[in-house]
């Protein structure tokens, strides 16, 4: 057990570590001064609360997820870029599902003010969205189809909810053909009005 040098970041990541091997509600403050070795009041010079600290791990996971997103779609667009954003989605989502569970905390607009990973993320989505030939209101339309058909799917996945044989990578591969042929033919809007 570490001692000496406890800060923030320091917290954040032993906190994240926890929440990748036991799951994010596993994490609490108690925990997490036994695994430094020292009594919990010592953390709350560096933290708030146990609420803060969850925050800190989403904010850290997001701009973890952001980074693989990023260096995944870069040079890409159309389906190329839906299929490598997606997978590197859903691959952060299995290997580290404590953070990615953070990642799906509700954060008050005060809590993301700073954190350029949520930010980076909305723009990668938009931006791959473009390529579409979307705008406002479709492109939130899309990104809101876009995160409730991945987040579900991975939750699914962890929570070991796919029973039948068939691979469940297979039908992940199916589901983004699905995904691009939907965003490819987007409907026009119900005033009448195109993209």
């Amino acid at each position: 057990m570490v001692r000496a040098g406890i800060t923030a970041a320091r917290l954040t990541e032993a906190a994240a570590a926890m929440a990748d091997e036991a799951g994010l509600e596993k994490v609490t403050l108690s925990a997490l001064a036994r695994h430094f070795g020292v009594k919990d009041a010592s953390l709350y010079s560096h933290v708030r609360n146990l609420r803060d600290l969850h925050v800190r791990i989403a904010l850290l996971a997001s701009e973890e997820m952001t980074g693989r997103i990023a260096a995944a779609v870069a040079g890409r667009s159309g389906k190329e870029a839906l299929v490598a954003f997606a997978d590197a989605y859903r691959d952060f989502a299995l290997e580290r599902p404590g953070r990615y569970a953070a990642t799906q905390l509700q954060l008050a607009p005060e809590e993301v003010a700073d954190s350029v990973g949520f930010r980076r993320s909305v723009e990668l989505t938009y931006g791959m969205l473009r390529a579409y030939g979307l705008a406002e209101p479709d492109l939130t339309d899309a990104g809101r189809l876009l995160r409730s058909t991945f987040h579900g799917y991975v939750h699914l996945e962890l929570s070991g909810g796919f029973g039948h044989t068939r691979p469940v990578r297979e039908s992940w591969a199916r589901s983004l053909d699905a995904l691009h042929l939907v965003l490819t033919n987007w409907p026009s809007r119900p005033d009448g009005s195109n993209r």
